[in-house]
């Protein structure tokens, strides 16, 4: 199998970096390319004048409006959370394709879709990549499957070209540019697909036979507003490690739980990496994913709902490698974390704007789930850290920054908090029919301290190296494990 270093529809030299910065060319409000605007910066400052004043008039009374601040919010997203949660275990909240449904969808009804595969150092994986997408339930003649190949990645690229593929599946070369990213891929695979539909799968990944089929079922029922289907992601080595049945109820809790929730409520959907389904034409619309976003699936969610497009949750399953290595875990959630911050500041570039056009009750979740998740991990050591402190040394100093009703709210928070995470494990390993997990998932607060260690990370890295993609390894599981899927 040669591999296509451009095609009729390639770009060449300078082209290319039309493709991979077009958000950025396009709306550069709206790229991560720099970290904080001119504007952002200034309000920084002035937030920073202002809080040294404070100080200087007044320590204690500054330490306790910020503390009273932190706990409010806290408390409010736990709650909010809680609902999430409420939601989704009303009903099946996301879109269910009945077997007949399936059953009475031809062949010559299947539209073209295209399959974007990004590969980067996954020779571990590749023969395994092939076989499941050889296992998907979808006419080949209507597949165009891209593997996106790093030009530097020899020992990828020299694997792949010793693989005897069908016709249905190209390998594209990625020119050797900075930044080196998922998304920046992506939108070269975006430049090249000739699918209706359009889908990401990541290397490890084992998708259900019939997913591509439910996709396009969903499309026909769905309001037009909606262009993108997020499938479920889940893990199919979940009991390697104590880390892995740790991460399993982690994404669990937020597939199955806050996902169809967010659906449900009609919010900004932080996309996962992969077996999102697209409207091809209108991803071209939204021009890509920012190249310089390390979540670009957090921010392409938050962007659909910014321009009044709906993203639904799909009831079909993708089958993942649960990071077994905890060195890679914290790189992998180190990147995350640093992404979301990334999307959080992106879009309170605008925030006037921003809530013009999504709405205050959209821009309210955005805050909520965007914001949050990197403002709580951050948060947490402090508190703990506070809170050992007083209960080894019982500092009187430490008890006059928690005044009634401050006091108050931070033991309904204490409660409120640990019981909605906890609960939410327990639930999510339940529904998933993972018995087992239920009893690790009081494990939980353990991984929170994990958690914001890799936060913490995150943020100093969106200082020092804010674009940088930290890989996560596959080929990690010792064994093929089935997954319940199948």
């Amino acid at each position: 199998m040669t591999l296509e270093q451009s095609s009729p529809h390639e770009p060449d030299g300078k082209g290319y970096k039309k493709v991979f910065f077009e958000l950025l060319g396009r709306a550069p409000h709206l790229s991560a390319f720099h970290v904080l605007t001119r504007r952002q910066k200034q309000v920084i400052l002035v937030a920073l004048a202002a809080s040294v004043v404070w100080l200087c008039l007044s320590w204690r009374g500054y330490l306790i409006a910020l503390n009273g601040a932190l706990i409010v919010y806290y408390l409010v997203l736990s709650a909010w959370k809680l609902w999430l949660i409420d939601e989704s275990l009303i009903s099946r909240r996301e879109i269910t394709v009945r077997p007949s449904e399936l059953a009475s969808l031809r062949d010559d009804q299947c539209p073209l879709y295209t399959i974007l595969v990004p590969l980067y150092h996954e020779t571990e994986t590749l023969g395994r990549l092939v076989e499941g997408i050889g296992r998907l339930d979808y006419p080949k003649d209507k597949l165009d499957v891209l593997f996106l190949l790093e030009e530097d990645d020899r020992d990828t690229r020299a694997a792949f070209a010793r693989l005897h593929l069908p016709a249905h599946i190209r390998g594209v070369v990625v020119p050797d540019m900075q930044p080196k990213t998922k998304p920046k891929a992506c939108n070269l695979g975006l430049h090249l697909a000739r699918g209706k539909y359009l889908v990401i799968y990541d290397a490890e990944d084992r998708p259900e036979p019939d997913q591509l089929k439910k996709a396009v079922v969903a499309f026909r029922h769905v309001d037009p507003s909606v262009v993108c289907i997020q499938a479920k992601l889940n893990f199919y080595n979940p009991r390697q490690n104590l880390l892995t049945r740790l991460f399993t109820i982690e994404y669990s809790m937020w597939f199955d739980l806050f996902l169809p929730g967010l659906d449900y409520l009609k919010q900004p959907v932080p996309l996962g990496g992969t077996s999102n389904h697209f409207l091809t034409e209108k991803l071209r619309e939204l021009h890509g994913w920012d190249a310089f976003n390390v979540t670009e699936d957090c921010d392409l969610g938050v962007r659909l709902a910014d321009r009044n497009y709906q993203t639904r949750m799909l009831d079909s399953t993708t089958w993942e490698e649960a990071c077994s290595d905890l060195g890679y875990w914290v790189r992998q959630r180190s990147r995350w974390i640093k992404g979301y911050a990334q999307t959080y500041l992106v879009h309170c570039r605008r925030p006037v704007e921003m809530c013009r056009s999504m709405g205050f009750w959209k821009t309210f979740g955005f805050h909520m789930m965007v914001g949050g998740t990197p403002v709580c991990l951050l948060i947490n050591p402090i508190y703990w850290a506070l809170a050992i402190f007083w209960v080894i040394f019982r500092s009187a100093e430490v008890g006059t920054f928690f005044p009634f009703p401050i006091i108050l709210f931070s033991g309904v928070c204490l409660f409120v908090g640990n019981f909605v995470f906890v609960y939410a494990g327990v639930l999510a390993a339940y529904r998933r029919g993972n018995y087992d997990l239920v009893k690790i998932s009081l494990l939980m607060p353990f991984y929170w301290v994990m958690m914001s260690i890799a936060a913490w990370r995150g943020f100093l890295q969106l200082v020092t190296r804010p674009n940088y993609w930290e890989k996560t390894r596959h080929g990690l599981d010792k064994e093929v494990i089935q997954s319940p899927g199948g």
